[in-house]
């Protein structure tokens, strides 16, 4: 059996559906806290373009980064739980899983570019005086990454006569 299977071959169809389901919001947790993950390490942390919240002082921004940093371990780790659940009962699909992943990063990446960059204000990608080409790249990126998801999970979904 391989990774692709997306069950045993005795099991029942609405088992197949919850398996498949599983795969694929296993992939979103883990994509949503691995993009925030690499958007906390690398535009945080190494560079210091912002914070998650820049509203307010240097420390207020720090700590804000500090629950975001737990808040998106707290979805890597529980993507990672399911995916653990699905290899131990053999119902891993490799290319739903990736599919969810982009899925979960691209919609990640989205809201922060489009709500808390644009709406709220909240924090912007880097604080020069012309953003476009940065908020053009980031949410570019972003749709690239969801519609490449989307595909993978729609290519990947269970046959209703399976």
């Amino acid at each position: 059996m391989t990774a692709e299977t997306s069950a045993p071959s005795g099991i029942d169809p609405g088992a197949r559906a919850r398996f498949s389901a599983r795969n694929l919001w296993s992939g979103i947790l883990f994509g949503i806290g691995l993009i925030a993950f690499i958007d906390e390490t690398v535009f945080h942390q190494l560079l210091h373009w912002h914070h998650f919240y820049d509203l307010a002082t240097p420390d207020i921004g720090l700590v804000s980064d500090g629950f975001f940093h737990a808040l998106s371990w707290t979805a890597t780790v529980g993507g990672l739980f399911l995916l653990a659940d699905l290899r131990r009962r053999n119902a891993f699909r490799q290319t739903r899983w990736w599919g969810g992943v982009l899925i979960g990063a691209g919609a990640f990446q989205l809201y922060d570019g489009l709500v808390q960059h644009k709406l709220f204000g909240i924090h912007q990608i880097r604080y020069v005086p012309d953003l476009l080409v940065y908020d053009v790249l980031w949410n570019v990126t972003a749709i690239v990454f969801f519609v490449v998801g989307v595909i993978l999970a729609v290519r990947t979904r269970p046959s209703v006569t399976a």
